[in-house]
């Protein structure tokens, strides 16, 4: 999947001379997190948060409260080094970036203006429709070598009996001549599935199933 079937184009964006109540004020109507900053051609100069905001912000249990610090340009406590996507990026791509810098939230620039955000909350729900996990079925995790063609011959075992698989993850077992597969299927009860992977020598790691005696 790429960036752009997943960010959000309906945006909420500030300039550099908008204030901090009005931001404080756009945070809080849209229930969001993060405003893009821009110029008039609308190239991302900036971004602010929340918690920007917030540390902005003067207490109301200081005594030397007033509403002129929130009369300040949002300038003054916008992020100005940037980090954007493309909109033909990939979403594992953008993951990484969110996990490397800490950020909760990507500009996407298409010829340096701004046509959308990705939030770490639109990261986590397009993962999990990846994974299937907002779909009703069975995990089953499978412990197989690792050898080219592995993942078509496990697959082609679900396809002998008809089983729709909805999702599959690869990642390496702490033994490197390993691999664990785990498939997302679309049937409640996997047992079938489970037992045709056994008679054809494969190790199903989970479910774990009491062994019949």
């Amino acid at each position: 999947m790429i960036v752009e079937e997943m960010m959000k184009t309906d945006l909420v964006t500030l300039t550099p001379d908008h204030t901090i109540a009005e931001a404080m004020k756009l945070l809080d109507t849209h229930k969001i997190r993060h405003i893009p900053i821009v110029n008039d051609l609308h190239h991302v100069v900036g971004i602010i948060s929340d918690r920007d905001v917030r540390d902005a912000s003067p207490s109301i249990l200081d005594n030397t409260y007033t509403s002129a610090l929130l009369s300040e340009p949002v300038r003054m406590i916008m992020q100005k080094e940037v980090i954007t996507a493309h909109p033909l990026d990939f979403v594992e791509e953008i993951a990484s970036i969110f996990y490397e810098h800490q950020i909760g939230c990507i500009p996407v620039t298409k010829n340096k203006r701004l046509v959308g955000v990705v939030t770490e909350r639109d990261l986590l729900h397009t993962f999990i429709q990846l994974t299937g996990t907002n779909k009703p079925g069975s995990q089953i995790e499978i412990k197989v070598e690792n050898k080219a063609g592995v993942l078509a011959e496990v697959t082609s075992l679900f396809g002998s009996k008809k089983t729709n698989i909805l999702s599959v993850l690869v990642y390496p077992d702490v033994d490197e001549r390993y691999k664990i597969l785990v498939l997302r299927i679309q049937a409640i009860n996997p047992l079938i599935s489970i037992n045709t992977l056994k008679e054809n020598g494969y190790e199903v790691l989970w479910p774990k199933l009491p062994e019949m005696t």
